[in-house]
Order: structure tokens, then sequence, then C-alpha cells
């Protein structure tokens, strides 16, 4: 009969190894999109008429943006009848009451929450969730560390984005002021 006889240290060593590599890939697996700068998006020459709106300054000197003022105005555009058009809307013509799709009902958020003194918006455009079929658009704000999705056609207030998990809400290109950004995932960013 042969007797094999392992150290304790080494086999200490392997099990915390074996649990370091389980933690890293459950860490890359949930964790949300990166966003990477880029010069030029598929949607650049559709959105022509709302890059003014993207890129003006705020109005306001300090932010008067609270998370209840936020959703009385997702609230207020959520009531505006949905009805899609190929064009992007301008908040005015959002304003007006006629139906307004996605794109038109997050571009009147940002303008509102930007004229109104709220930083770190982006619009962005994207998927509701892995299954849609079409894209779908929404304004994301990190405000005092916590990111909120705040989409004004499915939605009547505000989302912790880490409330959402990891199948809704998939974006693919975002907009802040004069910035540009393509989603990657971390795994995917890790990889390369």
């Amino acid at each position: 009969m042969i007797l094999v006889s392992l150290n304790p240290f080494v086999l200490r060593r392997i099990f915390i190894v074996i649990l370091a590599l389980i933690g890293l890939s459950c860490a890359t697996a949930y964790s949300e999109p990166l966003l990477i700068s880029v010069k030029s998006t598929p949607y650049d020459r559709q959105m022509t008429r709302i890059r003014p709106i993207l890129t003006a300054d705020g109005h306001a000197e300090r932010s008067q943006v609270s998370l209840r003022l936020v959703n009385q105005w997702i609230g207020g555009l959520r009531s505006i009848p949905y009805g899609f058009t190929a064009v992007w809307k301008t908040p005015a013509e959002t304003k007006s009451g006629a139906p307004a799709d996605c794109k038109a009902k997050a571009v009147a958020l940002y303008e509102r929450m930007k004229d109104n003194g709220a930083t770190e918006l982006r619009l962005v455009i994207g998927k509701r969730t892995t299954t849609s079929r079409s894209t779908h658009a929404w304004v994301e704000w990190n405000c005092e560390g916590t990111n909120y999705v705040l989409d004004p056609t499915i939605n009547w207030m505000a989302y912790r984005s880490s409330d959402l998990g990891s199948r809704t809400y998939v974006p693919y290109y975002a907009f802040a002021g004069q910035k540009k950004y393509r989603a990657a995932s971390a795994t995917l960013v890790a990889q390369n």
C-alpha cells in the first residue's frame, strides 16, 4: 500500500486560487457595460436635428434637480401618447402634445434636466431587453454615485440601474454633450 501525502499549504494555495478564479469570473459576468469613447456612431446622421440639444450648456448655475422632480418630469412625458417617427423630434415638438416615441421623450427629458443643472447625463440607444427586436432610447443619470435609468416611454419613475438586472436596458451607444460612446461588456474589454 502506497500512501500519498499532500502538503496542507499546497492544498490551501490551490483552494485560494480556485476561489479567486470563481470570484473574478462572477464579477465580470454581472458588471455594467463600459463606455468606450468613439469618433462616430451609426446614429450621427439621424441625430443632426437634436445635436444642438445634446451639446448645449445647461442654463442653471447649480443643480436644481432632485429625484422627486425627475419623477414628475418622467410622469409628464410618459403621459404623452406613443407614436413612432423616423425623424428625431426636438423637445419643442415633443411638448406640443402630439404622439412621441422613445427618442423624442428621452431627448426632451435630457434637455429639461440639463437646463435645470443636472450633470453626468447620457442619452442612450440600445435594447430595452436582451430579446427586444428593435432599439430603444432612454436617459441615464449618475447622481451622487448612483446610476439611474430614466425611461419616460415605459416607466413612470427613475430606477437604479443596479436594481434592473443585466437583461434589461442594454446600451449600444451613448451621447453626453460633445462625447460619443460605444458600449462594450467588461468581459470583452478584459479579453482584449
